[in-house]
């Protein structure tokens, strides 16, 4: 537990410091500054396609931390060391999901918040916003650890990872977006199995990545 405990703090202290933090929140609220101007300043159409915009953006958003999150402690040993000290992949992959997770979200979903007014939405709609991204996010987290370990020492992974990445997380866009009680569930329950399956697509990865 100590180790898992050491390696969490490690990743949320390289996720809030430096560019790792603010860069993915400045580019989610630039797409979401950016958009009224494609779609026009009518107030009914900019809160009827708000959550989508909110979910595409959160999306795209978490594309740009991808490459940080596994390639770097494979290519300097860190995954060596622990893997030698008895833990295994997937545990360290859930340890990831979870640090990529509380540094990525928490400013992610107050970000949104400002990004509902930009887009005119109304309390009861960026509520519903705010709470579908706390929903569906860990399973975002996961996929992003997972989408990082099957790309790592990949030429152009960033690239990759968005063709990987991209198709994967769709239906959390469709259910995030969606409306009323059974989108939330749907949410909840992709979520979940992004949560449940990630660890272990990540850890069996990150044994081939290191050969």
């Amino acid at each position: 537990m100590n180790g898992f405990a050491a390696m969490l703090w490690r990743d949320m202290r390289r996720a809030w410091t430096g560019g790792a933090l603010w860069l993915p929140v400045a580019f989610f609220l630039l797409v979401a500054v950016l958009f009224p101007f494609a779609v026009g300043p009518d107030r009914v159409v900019l809160e009827r396609i708000a959550p989508g915009v909110v979910w595409a953006a959160a999306l795209l958003a978490a594309l740009l931390p991808v490459e940080r999150l596994v390639a770097p402690d494979i290519d300097a040993g860190v995954i060596d060391q622990m893997v030698v000290r008895g833990w295994n992949d997937a545990a360290i992959a859930t340890a990831k999901i979870a640090a990529h997770w509380l540094g990525f979200t928490p400013p992610l979903i107050l970000a949104s918040g400002m990004a509902g007014g930009l887009l005119g939405m109304s309390g009861e709609t960026m509520a519903r916003a705010m709470l579908s991204l706390a929903i569906g996010t860990p399973g975002l987290a996961a996929l992003g650890v997972a989408t990082a370990a099957l790309t790592a020492g990949l030429r152009g992974a960033g690239a990759i990872a968005g063709l990987v990445m991209l198709p994967l997380a769709l239906p959390l866009v469709i259910f995030g977006a969606g409306e009323g009680p059974g989108a939330m569930k749907l949410l909840g329950a992709v979520s979940l199995l992004l949560l449940a399956g990630g660890p272990f697509v990540a850890g069996a990865a990150m044994r081939v990545a290191r050969g």
